[in-house]
């Protein structure tokens, strides 16, 4: 079964949205998202969605995305997800869009069809993800490092929304591929064809009953409400180099939890990249001058970020060796099981 059949029998009310000018014009002006004689030229893919199918919309008179969850993960059609997400994603950006310390970091929402689980945002312009940082000898800038702390430590401030989303579904899907499935023995996913060894690599973690059950504890952790509004997915593929600066982009995965959360995906692939031990420092030290932080939770969601991005399905474009991959899954365990960083 094609997608686009799948979707109609899933969802026979929603409009799919696709590639092509005349059905996403007619959709754009019963939405009343096109501004007076303005016309839709052109549609082209801004990059690479790994959640949502994206398009650039480009008029005669400016540029625009629109953004549709499906029932699956677009880079993985074979796993199931929530379209509840694209909604979660829209309140997320309406809950920055008064604080201009945050919102100048993030696109502006311009409309939302909760039917079709279409967003409307602003467009960014031509960027590039932050994930060319996995390649050698690429180093985080400065500056780009204080918009990264400087958003979390707004975000984190946030009095979160009463009636923000609990995001479950999309947590129970994260929690699958971040607590469960890397340390499944029998997952069916061969990690040689990733880097030849890896695999066996991976063993003694997949079979580390300790270390399991302190993972096992802390997904409970991150499944349980928290305090602090939080971005859910704080890695190199969210943030966005542009003409305007550094933006933070696709927190459908977004949800009030622990602020270590975050602090901790944003710490391990600072690990994972090779950035220098003392930007990794300066990250916890100046989060600290604002925020509290539990030092033992931030070290076990370090860690545990690590691992699932090296054994898990959300694999990374990495230029590591094995040896290097080896050294970072080892301390990634110390830090799960020692609660500290050593």
């Amino acid at each position: 079964m094609d997608l686009r059949t799948r979707f109609q029998q899933e969802l026979p009310n929603c409009f799919f949205l696709e590639n092509s000018i005349a059905p996403v014009a007619s959709y754009l002006a019963q939405q009343n998202w096109l501004q007076a004689d303005e016309v839709l030229q052109q549609l082209e893919k801004p990059g690479e969605g790994n959640m949502n199918f994206v398009l650039r919309a480009i008029t005669n008179q400016r540029s625009f995305i629109l953004k549709q969850a499906r029932p699956w993960v677009e880079k993985f059609p074979q796993i199931d997800a929530p379209v509840e997400r694209v909604a979660v994603e829209a309140q997320f950006f309406q809950s920055l869009a008064a604080i201009p310390t945050i919102s100048q970091y993030a696109p502006t929402c311009l409309g939302f069809d909760a039917q079709s689980h279409i967003l409307y945002i602003e467009d960014l312009g031509e960027g590039v993800d932050y994930g060319f940082l996995y390649q050698k000898n690429q180093v985080l800038s400065t500056s780009a490092l204080a918009s990264l702390i400087q958003y979390l430590t707004v975000l984190h401030q946030i009095e979160p929304p009463a009636d923000f989303p609990e995001n479950l579904a999309m947590r129970q899907l994260n929690h699958e591929h971040i607590f469960n499935f890397p340390y499944s023995v029998d997952n069916g996913f061969n990690l040689d064809d990733v880097q030849e060894g890896l695999q066996t690599a991976a063993m003694p973690y997949k079979t580390d009953a300790v270390l399991k059950a302190k993972i096992k504890t802390y997904g409970e952790l991150y499944l349980t409400k928290g305090q602090h509004l939080l971005h859910g997915d704080f890695y190199p593929g969210s943030w966005l180099a542009t003409p305007n600066g550094l933006k933070v982009i696709d927190p459908e995965f977004g949800f009030v939890g622990p602020a270590e959360f975050d602090l901790g995906v944003l710490l391990a692939h600072l690990y994972i990249s090779q950035q220098s031990e003392a930007t990794i420092q300066s990250v916890v030290s100046e989060y600290q001058k604002v925020l509290p932080l539990r030092e033992s939770v931030l070290a076990v969601f370090t860690g545990i970020e690590i691992l699932r991005r090296l054994i898990g399905i959300a694999q990374l474009p990495l230029s590591l060796e094995l040896s290097e991959k080896k050294g970072l899954m080892e301390q990634a365990r110390a830090w799960i099981l020692e609660e500290r960083f050593s």
